[in-house]
């Protein structure tokens, strides 16, 4: 059996069968379905944790509801209260619901429609959705600053036990799931909670198994703070992959994470778009970001999961269909296939016919255009976006772009101007 260190909260076994015995009825056994795609690809068998099939589409409903269900009168007396831009209050809702609590859910302004909508529709007359600040911290000190006003209780997203215990049951359903040995296991971190809960599990029954986290590149909070040994706060971050891009991950996670986990990997969030688009029209599987996390991550353990059994953890299908132009988008510059430069082109009659011409390859396509003559200067400046058949036509374009005295700035090395096209 794991020995926990003595000064480190470390959930038991116990711990974690209580809140599964709290959660029955309420949320769903999510399915454990083998892929046979994925499968054949890795020469492995890889099998999929359904929690994107819960009826909040997520795996939050876990802890939410554990938290929730053992709060005394007097802690609901005044309500609950909770910051998310999406999952997390969707389970708060449903608890609420369920609980006949009374909730005030702070969420960021430009938080999708839909999502604000599905957050009144779990919680019905019981939810007051509060609309604040750019981003998740200031709907998030908000609605701190509400709670001590008027001294409700916060129900907390991932660094809380309770919430990490209810979270840990998805690693009990696995070992109940599956007859035999788990070889490998990769869960999505975010702020730890489901990774802490899930490989804490996994350490009592299951010790032989390795337990890999997976983050976006461009919010390694874990990974740094593991590799540092404190926890780190990241200047900043990509929040693309929105269920899992968080400046700093949660003490108790922490603590957990650094003992449990086997190792923590990074994955460009345009393979997770390619991963998301994969699942779309390949299996007809809507996921979120961060439900991709997990499989988009195989493509690095190739070699070291040939021939094992490999749970992978399907947080959520929480996705916004507006998204979906930025996801096409993101997977294409990933796989080297879309290119946007800044062009000089010459003011003269006869120059875009040139660059058509005598620049692009006969299988080059230009998607985005956008340009106006300035005065009775020599060259004036165009955005062009251009798709290629093979990430190799590249080097040939920027060589005869040289050689016709198209002068470009190449966009894609530069996200910070990127940004304002994508």
């Amino acid at each position: 059996m794991f020995q926990s260190v003595e000064t480190t909260y470390f959930p038991s076994l116990t711990d974690i069968g209580k809140a599964q015995k709290q959660l029955s009825g309420v949320v769903r056994k999510t399915p454990l379905e083998l892929h046979k795609g994925f499968s054949e690809e890795f020469d492995a068998e890889i099998w999929l944790k359904r929690e994107d099939l819960q009826e909040v589409r997520s795996y939050k409903i876990r802890g939410a509801y554990n938290k929730m269900s053992g709060l005394s009168k007097d802690e609901v007396k005044n309500g609950i209260v909770c910051a998310s831009a999406g999952n997390h209050a969707q389970g708060v809702a449903q608890s609420c619901f369920i609980l006949n609590i009374q909730g005030t859910i702070f969420m960021p302004t430009p938080t999708p429609k839909q999502k604000v909508k599905k957050v009144k529709q779990f919680g019905q007359n019981l939810v007051k959705v509060v609309l604040i600040g750019d981003s998740f911290d200031d709907a998030s000190n908000a609605a701190q600053k509400y709670c001590k006003e008027q001294n409700a209780t916060f129900i907390p997203p991932f660094d809380d036990k309770k919430v990490i215990e209810g979270q840990g049951t998805i690693g009990m359903e696995i070992l109940h799931q599956f007859a035999g040995q788990v070889d490998y296991l990769f869960m999505p971190v975010g702020g730890g909670g489901l990774s802490a809960g899930v490989s804490s599990v996994f350490r009592h029954v299951s010790p032989g198994t390795k337990l890999i986290g997976v983050e976006p590149l461009g919010a390694p909070a874990m990974k740094e703070s593991i590799e540092k040994g404190e926890r780190v706060m990241l200047k900043s971050i990509d929040k693309f992959v929105d269920g899992a891009a968080v400046k700093k991950v949660g003490k108790l996670n922490f603590d957990i994470c650094k003992q449990t986990l086997t190792a923590v990997s990074t994955v460009h969030e345009g393979k997770v778009c390619e991963m998301m688009l994969r699942l779309y029209n390949e299996d007809a599987m809507v996921v979120e970001p961060a439900g991709a996390l997990t499989l988009a991550v195989l493509d690095q353990y190739r070699e070291e999961i040939k021939g094992k059994t490999v749970v992978c953890v399907i947080s959520g299908s929480n996705n916004d269909i507006s998204r979906t132009a930025e996801i096409q988008e993101r997977a294409l510059l990933y796989r080297g296939i879309k290119h946007y430069f800044i062009i000089s082109f010459p003011q003269r009659a006869g120059a875009l016919r040139e660059f058509v011409t005598d620049i692009l390859g006969t299988t080059d396509d230009i998607v985005y255009f956008e340009y106006e003559k300035k005065g009775n200067q020599e060259t004036g400046s165009a955005v062009v976006g251009i798709e290629l058949k093979s990430p190799k036509d590249l080097k040939p374009l920027m060589t005869r772009m040289n050689m016709h005295n198209f002068s470009g700035e190449y966009l894609n090395e530069k996200p910070e101007l990127l940004r304002y096209i994508i």
